[in-house]
């Protein structure tokens, strides 16, 4: 397994360890650059966000610039990214601090797209690397999670509230990158329609 793949999977590893920092009792609270007060479990969990974060930014350069691109990390980093967000998203709905039918529009896209993914490799054994609209979704949606999880602590001059506008960024890339993807691929669905 070369080094853009162990990142991968190392991704997806800290994916159990976010959700524990999480779900375990609450191990007080913290005024975390200058922020109002939020749970040190998120602001921990928030930071191995980062670093899952970092290591989907580092696979795919190490594996371009080294010519290291495997179907397996083609598949398995997009889906890491899935599991990452989604997982960080669905938490935020359940501390109050994201509407649960934004969350939703997410969550729904995330899985037509893999859907979309398995058709196409089926169809034709390629696996779909993401294009670059789906890339900014994946960063802004990351960005928003981190700043959801700092409780606004970066980026907020004036009181903006920086996160819930990630957010809105993100579900706009979210949709578009989603629809983009569909309408790029639709000669897939094409025996449906005969």
């Amino acid at each position: 397994m070369n080094l853009p793949n162990k990142l991968t999977v190392f991704r997806i590893f800290l994916i159990p360890i976010f959700i524990l920092l999480l779900v375990i009792p609450s191990l007080g609270t913290i005024n975390f650059l200058g922020a109002p007060a939020t749970s040190v479990n998120q602001v921990i969990a928030g930071l191995v966000f980062i670093v899952a974060s970092l290591t989907d930014l580092l696979d795919g350069k190490i594996a371009r610039a080294r010519k290291l691109v495997t179907n397996f990390g083609k598949f398995a980093d997009p889906l890491a990214d899935k599991l990452l967000v989604m997982t960080a998203l669905i938490f935020l709905v359940q501390f109050g601090k994201a509407s649960a039918w934004m969350i939703s529009i997410i969550v729904i896209r995330e899985l037509a797209v893999t859907g979309l993914r398995l058709l196409i490799v089926e169809n034709n054994g390629q696996v779909m690397a993401a294009a670059y609209p789906g890339k900014i979704k994946t960063t802004t949606q990351m960005i928003a999670i981190i700043l959801f999880y700092f409780n606004n602590a970066f980026f907020n001059p004036m009181g903006v509230p920086m996160a819930e506008i990630m957010l809105w960024i993100a579900l706009f890339f979210t949709v578009y990158s989603g629809l983009d993807y569909f309408i790029q691929n639709r000669s897939v669905f094409s025996d449906g329609f005969k």
